[in-house]
């Protein structure tokens, strides 16, 4: 078994700060995240002498694994796994150590006001058979755009090397030489609002209700804004394990992706120590801890985010990178709610408690009016009328999450403000948390008699527990305007100060890419 699960990631100090700073070290790597980890276990494989210090008392950042309850554990943001890197898992051997994980064969369910459903199987056949009784006119259509987005993957994100996720700084012309063949394929990525590309194939407001929140995920952006259906895109350009756009759940929580790579990282040799907070960047020098301790070292790595990295250079910082950084958005609109239930979620469109729908996702549709509103209500700090939530099933594939009489069931509910017109957080969570569960309940016959545990989570808890500035999930908008040769690069101007957390190239998600292309520009650099 993992090491590092054992202890849910609660590593302690490994070292004195008087140890620390008598160690000589190549890399220092400020926070423990997943991409720090993934950044720190390449680093150690090639010889360096690796420090990774963690504010927190466990490693993961936002993917990591908390008990919410007696015997129920869960990751307080991350989720699922589907755009984590092949190379990633095959180099560290990630498998070897455990990593397993479940395909979700049930795709994404979607139930409708007047008793109506959509069941977007993983399976194309049985998918398109849902197609042709929901959206009979609009077959071809749908046909039309799973092959663009297949065709973009294919073009720059290709099953090798010449993946340009692993390209540290991929230049507009390349990406655009790779797509001038493919029609559409600029606009998917760069220029269509997610409610534009569906209108472009597709007639059905079934069949647009269904997708338009795959175009907002985690994005401060109503579905009609420009540029959303990048968001959809890079959602669905995953090739985890062979399976291009398929999501699925990891066996003991999606904070195992996060363990795994921190046990790889120390059998390489890294040293981690938790509870162990940076107060100072010092380029070329080390770091400096809270308590003034100066640890030293000739390349330092920031897996935090970029304005919490920014803070923590202070006058050292560059000033046009500065500039780039402080203009990327960082606003959350996300609010991420975990219940424990005695039972998974009746729905009325089709009801059970262990259906093939739980094998999946299930989302609670909205209107294109719905969604423009609900962006204008949250972004003036009120609750809207009307939420979205993506909702997950863990235990539905693995019960071992719990204690076996439990389910676990993940919200993903937007737009919520970062900070409201009236009253705190504190004040406004019980509303958050009744809306969105008020809103399960339209849907499912069983939220308030089967619920056992609430944890809601707004934008300032994200902010302050995960340390993700402004609550945002990806470290700053995935929109194209801050995404490939607008994202900020691992590379830093500041001497020997890199990046390796998804606010660079190529974006958020639980991916690794960050932390792997990281240490290659640091090995580069000093080889």
């Amino acid at each position: 078994m993992s090491q590092t699960a054992k202890v849910l990631g609660k590593l302690g100090k490994t070292l004195s700060h008087q140890q620390l700073q008598k160690t000589r070290w190549d890399v220092i790597i400020v926070g423990a995240g997943h991409n720090g980890l993934t950044c720190g276990a390449y680093l150690a494989s090639a010889g360096k002498k690796v420090l990774i210090l963690e504010a927190k008392d466990r490693v993961g950042g936002a993917c990591t694994l908390e008990e919410i309850s007696p015997g129920v554990r869960v990751s307080p943001c991350a989720y699922v796994m589907g755009l984590f890197h092949d190379k990633i898992i095959k180099e560290l051997k990630l498998k070897e150590r455990g990593l397993t994980w479940f395909p979700a064969t049930g795709g994404m369910f979607v139930p409708f006001p007047d008793g109506d459903h959509l069941q977007l199987w993983n399976d194309g056949e049985r998918c398109e058979a849902e197609i042709k009784r929901v959206a009979p006119k609009d077959v071809s259509g749908w046909r039309a755009m799973g092959q663009l987005i297949a065709k973009v993957r294919d073009a720059i994100r290709p099953d090798s090397d010449e993946d340009l996720w692993l390209d540290p700084r991929p230049t507009r012309q390349k990406i655009e030489d790779r797509l001038k063949h493919i029609p559409h394929g600029q606009d998917l990525l760069f220029h269509w609002s997610m409610s534009e590309f569906l209108e472009h194939f597709t007639e059905s407001e079934k069949l647009h209700m269904a997708y338009y929140g795959q175009g907002v995920i985690g994005t401060n952006a109503s579905p009609t804004a420009k540029g959303t259906a990048s968001i959809y895109f890079h959602h669905a350009s995953g090739r985890t394990e062979g399976m291009p756009g398929t999501w699925g759940f990891v066996k003991g929580g999606m904070g195992m992706v996060s363990f795994l790579l921190c046990d790889a990282a120390r059998e390489l040799g890294v040293t981690i120590n938790c509870e162990t907070p940076v107060n100072t960047i010092l380029p070329g020098e080390g770091v400096k801890l809270t308590d003034g301790t100066l640890i030293k070292a000739p390349t330092i790595i920031s897996n935090a985010d970029p304005q919490v990295t920014l803070r923590l250079l202070a006058n050292a910082a560059d000033s046009r990178w500065k500039q780039q950084v402080e203009e990327i958005p960082t606003q959350g609109p996300t609010v991420k709610v975990n219940l424990s239930m005695s039972e998974l979620p009746n729905f009325r469109a089709c009801p059970g408690v262990d259906e093939p729908h739980h094998k999946g996702q299930a989302n609670t549709p909205l209107t294109k009016k719905q969604w423009n509103r609900s962006f204008q209500m949250a972004s003036e700090g009120e609750i809207p009328e009307s939420v979205w939530n993506e909702i997950y099933f863990h235990t539905a594939y693995d019960p071992s999450v719990t204690d076996g009489d439990t389910h676990t069931v993940s919200v993903f509910s937007q737009y919520f403000p970062y900070k409201f017109k009236q009253g705190s957080w504190e004040e406004n969570r019980p509303k958050v948390q009744k809306k969105i569960l008020d809103t399960l309940s339209q849907y499912c016959s069983n939220i308030d008699s089967a619920t056992l545990m609430t944890q809601t989570l707004g934008p300032p808890d994200i902010e302050s527990q995960m340390g993700l500035t402004g609550g945002h999930i990806f470290q700053g908008e995935c929109l194209p305007n801050w995404m490939w040769e607008k994202r900020l690069t691992s590379e830093t101007p500041m001497t020997g100060v890199y990046l390796c957390g998804a606010g660079t190239h190529p974006g958020g998600s639980v991916m690794g890419v960050n932390g792997r292309n990281a240490a290659m520009v640091v090995l580069e650099n000093n080889s």
